[in-house]
């Protein structure tokens, strides 16, 4: 029996700045992430993280290299195909939850799937059960402002996965939060990949966070030095 393709596979994937002179983000970078799996990608500050967890999350193009993602060379692609690669197989977690300050918890899960499509009474559908799913059905009805800043995260974690994507990355998911609300967040991300089968990819400077992964890749001056 054959081997499942990876999700996302990097072949000599390269980042290259220039600002006078040249400066490698990303240098030759070679990885193979299997679907299902929860990824930390950890490294001290300017090793390349969030370079890419940008090129993988198909916000910025690499200098050179290849990148497949579910078999496809998004390195290939026009902007408006990575546009709806992005929309239909991503879903993204930032430190800070850049939650719409207007809006309810349940509006701001709904929006993307409103954005995508659905109607609302299947988009408000697929909110509420995502917010039980983060512990919030009680906090529905509440701004980002009445919540506390783990709450909003979880919210951000709801929103992350309403349009069901393939691939959740997380960006310091836990970094703007206290150690209680980190590990708390840390764990119902783990838990929502085991449940729903999602490759999670999440940069945390937390080792003792980091350990839980299924698998650690640690970057240093834009190279994997350990997977």
């Amino acid at each position: 029996m054959t081997e499942e393709s990876p999700i996302i596979e990097l072949k000599d994937l390269t980042k290259i700045y220039k600002d006078g002179t040249e400066f490698y983000a990303l240098n030759n970078v070679n990885l193979r992430i299997k679907r299902g799996e929860f990824v930390a990608i950890v490294g001290p500050s300017g090793s390349g993280k969030s370079t890419l967890m940008h090129l993988i999350g198909l916000l910025d193009t690499p200098s050179s290299g290849t990148l497949l993602i579910d078999r496809n060379n998004v390195t290939k692609m026009s902007d408006k195909e990575r546009s709806e690669m992005r929309n239909r197989m991503l879903g993204f977690i930032f430190q800070y939850h850049h939650l719409l300050p207007d809006f309810t918890a349940l509006e701001n899960v709904m929006m993307p799937l409103l954005i995508a499509g659905k109607t609302g009474k299947g988009a408000r559908k697929i909110a509420e059960k995502l917010l039980k799913e983060v512990g919030l059905e009680d906090r529905m009805d509440h701004k980002p402002n009445e919540l506390s800043g783990g709450q909003n995260q979880r919210v951000a974690v709801a929103r992350a996965l309403s349009c069901s994507p393939a691939i959740v990355l997380g960006d310091e998911p836990t970094g703007n939060l206290d150690t209680k609300s980190g590990d708390m967040i840390y764990e119902l991300l783990r838990q929502l990949n085991k449940e729903y089968d999602q490759t999670f990819i999440v940069v945390t400077h937390n080792e003792d966070l980091a350990s839980k992964a299924d698998k650690i890749i640690r970057l240093v001056d834009g190279k994997i030095t350990d997977q």
